[in-house]
């Protein structure tokens, strides 16, 4: 890692302390992230990060387990990603359920992984949060296109050309810096494109975006 690189802080939410402990042991090893928290719950996991948001130390991904009581971690996702938006999360679960990975997207997960994954695909699932883009485990993104299938009612909106070209590449995964250099505009300009998409769409997430469009028949979902 570059010196001038800052590592990529996560934070765990699970309520398996083994599940925890093996998460840090994988990250431990990698050199461009860091560990900078745990829970073992999605209050606890909002508590901690208020603390951490109080001295700017809030992480850029969150590694979040589905499956927790009280507060699952669909709900801790929603919460979380309402009140620190930069703040990226990639949920995790033992089993592929159609009806949790919609869910876990919708509430503004940018990314699906099984707790079975590899440490490298722990790795890739947190660069691409950190990237801003959407990363499914292959199970669970097969799982997942097979059920998109059905386009909503006029499904380009009030979109312009520009528009649904971006939000094309947005649903294959590419973060508004490559975004900006296929289309030869500006990062800012690309990132402004983006943001009127989700308003224009009343979305609240590029991974809701990439949802839409294929759902819509506009593109298809990466895979990566």
């Amino acid at each position: 890692m570059n010196e001038q690189e800052a590592a990529i802080r996560v934070f765990l939410v699970d309520d398996h302390a083994v599940v925890r402990r093996g998460l840090r042991s994988y990250l431990a090893s990698i050199e461009d992230v860091e560990v900078v928290g745990d829970a073992a719950g999605g209050e606890q996991a909002l508590r901690e990060l208020a603390l951490l948001a109080s001295d700017g130390r809030l992480p850029d991904v969150v590694l979040m387990d589905l499956m927790m009581e009280p507060m699952d971690g669909i709900e801790t996702t929603r919460e979380l990603r309402a009140r620190y938006p930069e703040t990226e999360v990639v949920a995790l679960t033992s089993f592929v359920e159609e009806e949790k990975v919609h869910a876990a997207l919708e509430a503004g997960a940018a990314g699906y992984l099984l707790k079975d994954a590899e440490a490298d695909e722990v790795a890739a699932a947190v660069r691409a949060a950190h990237r801003g883009e959407v990363h499914l485990d292959p199970a669970v993104a097969r799982r997942l296109m097979a059920s998109l299938r059905e386009p909503k009612q006029d499904p380009l909106g009030d979109l312009t050309e520009r528009e649904r070209e971006i939000l094309r590449l947005v649903a294959e995964g590419k973060p508004n810096k490559q975004i900006a250099n296929e289309l030869v505009i500006s990062e800012r300009t690309a990132r402004t494109h983006v943001s009127n998409i989700l308003r224009k769409l009343g979305l609240a997430s590029r991974t809701q975006a990439a949802l839409w469009a294929t759902r819509a028949g506009i593109a298809e979902l990466d895979q990566r």
